[in-house]
């Protein structure tokens, strides 16, 4: 496939956004397909697939498969992977965008870290409105979406690159519409009752 300075826009968009959601799974997923030429990947992504970086990224992604499942600790989990996931999809936009001009390379960055950031807060604060629920079965379906999505996404973004970056501009314009509502019910959520004094005794 030759790429074009628009169809790695789209790649950029579609890739940030599933890392957003799964960082692990976006990153053994691209490394797969190159690696067994399923796909062709822009020059600067070419690293992904390294024997290395695709069997540490799915044993991490196979750890985040039970992590991310356990209620609770999916919050605690999914907290500390705000200091990985949005800048691994930073790396990988200005990767991608290797071909294009140092200025292009670093509005791609800015544009995967910003992607990447909208999905994981959105994703992280799903969590917190799902985990209190005290059955866990919604908690692991709305996990394993995610999962799919991320990879589902992922194998799009490089095949059909502009149907993934309209597929993931939409999914962004809807969360963007949905943060009144989204902290609406956190506030919800974590507002504590009012503490009602006992009538005193005369």
């Amino acid at each position: 496939m030759n790429f074009t300075p628009s169809s790695i826009a789209a790649l950029i968009v579609a890739a940030s956004f599933a890392a957003g959601l799964n960082v692990y799974a976006t990153v053994a997923t691209l490394g797969i397909l190159a690696r067994f030429d399923w796909v062709t990947l822009p020059p600067g992504l070419h690293a992904l697939s390294s024997p290395w970086i695709i069997i540490v990224a799915s044993v991490l992604f196979a750890v985040e498969v039970f992590a991310d499942k356990i209620p609770a600790f999916d919050l605690v989990w999914n907290a500390a992977h705000t200091f990985i996931r949005v800048p691994v999809a930073a790396l990988l936009a200005y990767q991608a965008a290797s071909q294009l001009s140092p200025e292009m390379k670093l509005l791609a960055a800015v544009g995967g870290a910003a992607i990447a950031a909208i999905a994981h807060t959105s994703k992280t604060a799903a969590r917190a409105l799902v985990t209190p629920s005290p059955e866990p079965l919604s908690n692991i379906a709305l996990s394993a979406s995610e999962d799919v999505a991320a990879i589902s996404l992922t194998w799009l973004a490089t095949r059909h690159p502009y149907a993934a970056g309209a597929v993931a501009t939409a999914a962004i314009v809807f969360l963007i519409l949905s943060i009144r509502w989204i902290a609406t019910r956190l506030k919800r959520l974590f507002r504590r009752p009012p503490t009602t004094s006992s009538p005193s005794v005369r």
